[in-house]
């Protein structure tokens, strides 16, 4: 089962590291932070760069809740294992289909290029190709896409790299 870890944004590498060396590897299966890829330009240069795609949030992979929730005490830092009430609740199917399709699960969501025809754009390459429902916003200067998704039980905004390559 998949699980996720409200940590403070910007400690997310750091809680990460400390499971990974603190919780055994029978507990935990993995442990990671998605990250995307967004292009910056300055001096005069495009520039690919990696930002966190969930801030504040480290994603775990357990079969067993109750080893991995006794371990996780030991761990500097943690706010919270998300969950209802009292109750640690797993990632859906559905949320964990939709970070596989994308290929957050990788750490790195690569840069998706596509096209805007008549006004919407066409996703034709990379890791939000399918997903253009879900693309609220396009900055074509900065490159990136916001997409509305429900994650955590919850409808999150998400930002990703988008470069559009051609308008017809």
């Amino acid at each position: 089962m998949w699980y996720v870890v409200q940590v403070r944004t910007g400690a997310e590498e750091r809680i990460r590291n400390q499971c990974i060396n603190t919780i055994d590897g029978r507990t935990l299966e993995r442990c990671f932070v998605p990250y995307y890829e967004e292009k910056k330009r300055y001096q005069g240069i495009w520039h690919t760069e990696r930002k966190v795609l969930f801030p504040g949030y480290v994603f775990m992979v357990s079969s067993q809740l109750d080893d991995l929730y006794r371990s996780l005490r030991k761990v500097i830092g943690m706010t919270k294992l998300l969950g209802t009430g009292n109750e640690i609740v797993p990632l859906r199917e559905d949320e964990v289909q939709l970070l596989k399709k994308m290929r957050a699960d990788e750490k790195v969501l690569e840069i998706s290029t596509g096209i805007m025809d008549q006004g919407s754009v066409v996703i034709t390459e990379g890791p939000l190709a399918g997903m253009e429902g879900s693309i609220r916003k396009i900055d074509r200067h900065k490159r990136k896409a916001w997409l509305e998704i429900q994650m955590f039980g919850r409808t999150m905004e998400m930002e990703a790299g988008l470069e559009v390559i051609e308008r017809k």
